[in-house]
């Protein structure tokens, strides 16, 4: 039945594919009136369109017989209708704007809980608060309890609040009143290490850097490594801070203060860090690479040594005079404190001072030079007449042996006399601080000098040469005989007094009377200086040795203790009598140029030069 359904609905649509709508299939009466339909013959199908026409005729009009006897229950059906209609549709704007509403009611429900659960929760921490409110204060305080502690110096109960603070983030480390706390607590341990450093830049005894140095340690900032470099860069800097407040106007006094303060202060300092850290066993750090530790204090010890080395050769630079000696006393001491700590720079000051009293000595003997061409520029020999007769008395020689006692025979032609006392001044400041390396040097600088003497006593005869009368002549030979019979010996002599070639025959490991083979080395080369003058002097057999004198030193030796006696009783006199003698314009005997150890200065003993001349008052007596 079902397959004759499907054939007949399948015929019926494809008769009637075009001619009703799709929707009629649906419509049981449809598919009924179809079936019924298509059972009619041919007759019956002819008069169907006729019966359907009266059929619809009756219908219409019972329809209308129907509206017209019931056409007021219409009217009120159809006002129902559109009122039902409008009802309908404010229903349906009421509804559409309630489900607008909805969504955003709904989030605010879901507020509304959220906010609810929050506040209970809320209510149950504050109820929590309140049961642990005592606790809870303890921790909040912590920060400003750990300031009081740091500010007032607490710091071991300081140390204490900082450890339980660390324990306290470890367990609690994601609460956010915990890690400000934290932060609170690591800025008053900063304040604390600056405090502590602070200590450690002052003027801190041993006790207080032992406990500065534990407190560091227990706060971990630094390594072992670190920790020593800290406590050296702090303590330096105390010191560098001293050495600033040294006044530095006058070069002595700075580099005198200078050498007491490093003296006593970083033999304090390396006495401090020796007790508070080992250097015996290098440290392993985490990393692995071995630490020397010995080595940060080595390298500190040695940059201080070489500031103070720097600080020393600049002051020297600037001058600090006729002291030299007193000086190096101070300093060889400071070197000779410092050997205990191994610390031993006495080895780096003997180059220093060998230069500058060097260069002190090229400077005076320069000057000395320069004033004879001075007085050679304005020297005539005609004003001097009364030298020819012997007009100064000869001086009677030295009662005491081994004394060098200066020419007497210059006096009758200063610029000689001038030059003379100028390099004995230069030599009296050498003999402070005479090393005996400066041999060669201090010989080869006075005879250039001697050298330079003789060119411009040439000099002066070739410009007057031409107007000598036979006396002048006979002048000129007389002041080239004292130059080279006289002065050149003489300064020979002193020259061989500051430098023994006996002393320098022991250096060197050879004979005495060999020293004169190694050159210009504590004797002139008189021969050398003299030569140009050969067509001057007298023709005679003139023998210049090279004196040696041992026995002279020896017997000076033998002689310093009374000599000594002497000096303290004529220095009580003189100080009474009479005030010492200027030393621009006098002529100092060689006595005053020491054997080696002598450090005695001529200007602190004025009645020791009894045979001292004032050139300038005897030339004009004469």
């Amino acid at each position: 039945m079902a397959t004759v359904d499907v054939e007949d609905e399948s015929i019926l649509a494809s008769i009637f594919k075009d001619s009703f709508p799709d929707n009629w299939r649906e419509n049981p009466d449809f598919t009924a009136y179809l079936t019924e339909l298509s059972s009619y013959g041919v007759d019956t199908l002819n008069r169907e369109p006729e019966r359907l026409a009266e059929e619809r005729a009756q219908i219409l009009q019972l329809t209308r017989e129907l509206a017209f006897s019931n056409y007021k229950t219409f009217i009120r059906t159809a006002d129902c209708t559109e009122e039902i209609y409008r009802d309908f549709g404010r229903v349906e704007r009421s509804v559409s704007k309630l489900l607008d509403k909805l969504p955003s009611f709904g989030e605010r429900c879901r507020g509304f809980m959220k906010e609810a659960e929050e506040i209970g929760a809320s209510r149950r921490m504050n109820s929590l608060t309140l049961n642990r409110h005592t606790e809870i204060l303890e921790i909040l305080e912590i920060p400003q309890l750990m300031d009081t502690c740091v500010r007032n110096g607490y710091y071991e109960e300081a140390l204490e609040l900082a450890a339980y603070v660390k324990r306290l983030e470890k367990k609690h480390s994601s609460i956010p009143v915990v890690q400000g706390i934290v932060n609170e607590v690591r800025q008053s341990a900063q304040l604390m290490l600056n405090q502590l450093l602070q200590q450690l830049r002052s003027n801190s005894q041993l006790p207080v850097c032992l406990r500065v140095i534990g407190y560091l340690r227990r706060m971990d900032v630094f390594t072992e490594a670190e920790l020593r470099v800290k406590f050296l860069q702090a303590r330096g800097s105390w010191l560098h801070s001293m050495l600033a407040a040294i006044p530095d106007d006058d070069p002595y006094f700075h580099i005198t203060k200078t050498i007491e303060a490093c003296r006593v202060h970083l033999f304090d300092i390396i006495t401090q860090y020796r007790a508070i850290f080992s250097d015996e066993d290098p440290l392993l750090p985490p990393g692995g690479q071995m630490v020397n530790e010995s080595a940060i204090f080595h390298g500190w010890v040695v940059q201080q040594v070489a500031q103070f080395l720097e600080t020393l050769e600049r002051d020297l630079q600037r001058g600090i005079g006729c002291r030299l000696d007193s000086l190096l006393g101070q300093c060889m001491y400071f070197g000779l404190s410092f050997s205990r700590v191994g610390a031993d720079f006495r080895g780096q000051l003997a180059p220093m001072f060998q230069r500058v009293a060097m260069d002190t000595f090229c400077k005076a003997v320069q000057e000395a030079v320069e004033k004879f061409q001075e007085d050679m520029n304005m020297y005539t020999l005609i004003s001097l007449p009364s030298m020819l007769g012997n007009a100064i008395p000869p001086v009677a020689p030295s009662t005491q042996p081994g004394t060098l006692q200066p020419p007497m025979a210059l006096l009758n032609f200063p610029p000689l006399a001038c030059f003379l006392n100028n390099n004995l001044t230069a030599f009296n400041d050498l003999r402070l601080c005479c090393p005996i390396g400066l041999a060669q040097d201090v010989t080869k600088q006075l005879e250039d000098a001697l050298l330079k003497v003789t060119k411009l006593i040439l000099v002066f005869h070739r410009a007057e040469e031409s107007a000598f009368s036979s006396k002048e002549k006979e002048l000129f030979v007389q002041f080239c005989s004292a130059f080279a019979e006289d002065m050149v010996p003489f300064l020979n002599r002193c020259l061989q007094v500051l430098f023994p070639p006996a002393q320098l025959a022991m250096i060197l490991g050879i004979p005495p009377t060999q020293v004169h083979k190694y050159g210009s080395l504590g004797c002139i080369d008189v021969n050398n200086i003299l030569e140009p003058l050969e067509f001057v002097l007298p023709k005679r057999e003139v023998l210049i040795p090279v004196v040696d004198l041992s026995d002279d030193l020896s017997s000076l030796t033998t002689m310093e203790s009374e000599l000594q006696e002497k000096r303290s009783e004529t220095l009580q006199t003189s100080e009474e009598t009479k005030p010492p003698p200027d030393p621009k314009v006098t002529m100092e005997p060689s006595s005053d140029i020491p054997t080696g150890d002598q450090t005695t200065d001529t200007a602190d003993n004025p009645t020791e030069d009894a045979n001292l001349m004032d050139i300038d008052k005897e030339f004009l007596s004469g």
